[in-house]
């Protein structure tokens, strides 16, 4: 089931979703300071493409500097790209049909929101990192 979803999803927002975040990557990633930030852009990027059968769990060793980069992207992207994925969520989950996509922007919200200090995984092995 989550192999057919993720094909639905690539197919009418994934791959767009993908080329955008790529996209932002690839600009940050300019200059060095950006660097970082294109990092987190390519991560959410992988995620956005296929994003049913993965999740987001926080690093429990991340420190001082994902928390110094964290407040930068929200205050810079962050917000604008959570506020997106809420109102594009809301308006998928109007139809049964789009219900498990609305979901999926719901969770893409955490890592749009707060990137760094967090770890994508499958969903069968949530604690595999730690």
């Amino acid at each position: 089931m989550k192999t057919i979803l993720n094909i639905i999803w690539l197919i009418l927002s994934g791959f767009w979703l993908f080329l955008g975040y790529l996209f932002a990557g690839l600009l940050l990633c300019i200059t060095i300071i950006g660097i970082p930030f294109g990092i987190a852009a390519f991560r959410i990027a992988v995620y956005a493409l296929w994003p049913f059968g993965y999740t987001t769990v926080e690093k429990p060793d991340a420190g001082a500097p994902s928390c110094i980069g964290n407040v930068l992207w929200l205050v810079l992207a962050g917000w604008w790209l959570a506020l997106a994925h809420i109102v594009t969520g809301i308006a998928l989950c109007l139809t049964i049909i789009g219900i498990p996509f609305g979901i999926a922007n719901f969770k893409l919200i955490p890592v749009s929101l707060l990137p760094f200090g967090r770890e994508i995984v499958r969903t069968d092995q949530p604690f595999a990192s730690r």
